[in-house]
């Protein structure tokens, strides 16, 4: 496939109690969404640790977003603060290995704002094919 028909694959990991309420609202609203995502539904964004999302990459997603309730919101207290530290840190892990850091995004949805969901998904969508494919023979390691 050649850049100009590259539809990038995008993982989403989405707070049960804020994000994935906040996809929920967003479908049974029927509003217009590219359908190159995929949704992991998990606890708490503060469950979501670096590996997973180095795993997303090296296994075919060009991009992972990690969806958050708004900080202050968390039902978890603090959980979405841990992923606000852990993603630049990833971030300049993946530049450290090549792997352009643009590629990963986080961002604060709340149940109520389903079009703020379309909106963060079809603008990362937008970014990561602006981007490109993933490269293929990247040093992943073991």
């Amino acid at each position: 496939m050649n850049d100009e028909n590259f539809e990038p694959r995008i993982l989403v990991f989405c707070c049960n109690w804020c994000s994935y309420a906040g996809a929920d609202l967003a479908g049974v609203s029927r509003l217009q969404m590219p359908s190159n995502f995929r949704i992991v539904r998990v606890m708490c964004s503060g469950r979501v640790e670096p590996e997973f999302v180095m795993r997303a990459l090296r296994n075919g997603f060009d991009g992972v977003l990690i969806l958050a309730c708004h900080i202050g919101d968390c039902h978890y207290i603090a959980g979405n603060h841990r992923t606000a530290k852990r993603i630049p840190l990833l971030r300049k892990l993946l530049d450290h290995v090549g792997i352009d850091s643009k590629r990963v995004m986080l961002d604060y949805v709340s149940a109520a704002e389903g079009e703020k969901f379309k909106t963060v998904i079809s603008g990362f969508i937008d970014d990561v094919r602006q981007i490109g494919p993933i490269r293929t023979g990247l040093k992943w390691g073991a």
